[in-house]
């Protein structure tokens, strides 16, 4: 397998047993596939190609994918990197407003032009660090990305496959740094750090000096999970501060880059869906009695969550949501990060993808999501 080299479509169809609905699966390599982290969109070209994490020819690269052939191209010829700096492309990131994409790789922020694909080193982590997340400012400009204290010394981690070292990790307060690097190359600034996990960096798609990220850890223990930071200057302030016994997380932008969506848990046990302003205005919050997992929504209108083994659906009818309803199982093993299927809508609202290794390999599959009526409802508990 090499750069650029174009293979033929692996896509099928199926349709869901229980929903009815008609489920696309556009990969089928025996080998794992998987799209972004649900807030890192890899559609580009005009939502005419997707963006995907492959394991192939026993390494792990970046592929492309026509949304109308099916055909699929080799973006990156990577050479394999051992842990704790292995090539992982969850995290990968797309320029908003030029065709190239960004990701982490053996200790680098590299990019990589998505019409010639060829490929640039643009900064370097410094001793002492490992990487967690990366994120392109809505004026495609900078990246912010955030560098965590190496504390494999200390105790095992392996985030990707279990969580291990989770709670150790938040426990040991290492120290972390937010760093902002120009997409076209240059030198680094440090927008922030502390001696805190941090993690989930996430850049509004419309407002390029705000950005999100968290305290990670556990979600019930970490003092605030949703952090807002201006990268013109400041100090961060909390977003939707955490009450006494709540668990929040899971929080991504809305397509307006003004309100974050996230999920939680009350002190007395009942779930919740939230939308929040960057600064704490607009605050809305509705009960409910399912399980989310992940979530995603482009607006307040429709959500869609990964809880359980179904991808499900919640609407807004103007005082609350509807739902959830199945849109259709994803029977996903979420054994290893790759295997979340961590659903979002398209750009256009108009598909659900995500991903799943019912096949035995993950694989990346897309919905046309029909009348929100037509879905069979999913009782409480499921």
């Amino acid at each position: 397998m090499a750069l650029g080299s174009v293979y033929p479509a692996e896509w099928s169809e199926s349709r869901d047993p229980d929903s009815g609905v008609v489920v696309r699966q556009l990969t089928a390599y025996k080998g794992h596939s998987h799209h972004f982290y649900f807030t890192n969109p890899g559609w580009y070209d005009r939502g005419r190609r997707l963006l995907f994490g492959s394991d192939r020819a026993n390494r792990t690269n970046l592929f492309s994918l026509d949304l109308t052939s099916g055909e699929i191209t080799q973006v990156s010829d990577l050479e394999p990197v051992p842990p704790p700096y292995e090539t992982e492309l969850l995290d990968a990131c797309v320029n908003p407003v030029r065709p190239e994409v960004y990701f982490w790789y053996a200790r680098h922020i590299v990019a990589i032009d998505l019409k010639d694909l060829g490929l640039r080193y643009l900064w370097a982590v410094p001793p002492g660090y490992l990487t967690s997340g990366l994120n392109c400012t809505a004026d495609g400009q900078h990246l912010c990305g955030i560098i965590v204290e190496d504390l494999t010394n200390r105790f095992r981690i392996d985030l990707l496959r279990g969580y291990v070292g989770f709670e150790e990790t938040w426990a040991a307060k290492p120290h972390c740094q937010i760093i902002v690097v120009p997409s076209a190359g240059g030198k680094e600034r440090v927008a922030w750090q502390e001696r805190t996990w941090l993690g989930h960096i996430n850049a509004s798609p419309t407002r390029p000096n705000l950005v999100t990220f968290c305290h990670e850890g556990p979600w019930d223990k970490v003092d605030n999970r949703i952090w807002g930071l201006d990268l013109s200057g400041g100090q961060p302030w909390m977003i939707r501060p955490r009450r006494q016994g709540e668990a929040v997380g899971h929080e991504y932008w809305h397509a307006d880059g003004e309100h974050i969506g996230y999920h939680g848990h009350a002190a007395d046990g009942h779930s919740f869906l939230g939308r929040i302003r960057f600064d704490n205005q607009e605050a809305m919050e509705f009960e409910f009695a399912s399980d989310t997992g992940h979530i995603h929504s482009n607006d307040l209108s429709l959500i869609v969550g990964d809880g359980g083994r179904s991808i499900r659906l919640w609407r807004w009818n103007g005082k609350g949501y509807d739902g959830p309803r199945l849109l259709c199982r994803h029977n996903s093993s979420k054994h290893i990060q790759q295997a979340h299927p961590h659903p979002r809508f398209s750009p256009d609202g108009k598909q659900v993808l995500f991903t799943s290794d019912v096949s035995g390999y993950c694989n990346l599959y897309l919905v046309d999501l029909p009348a929100f009526e037509s879905l069979p409802e999913i009782g409480a508990g499921e």
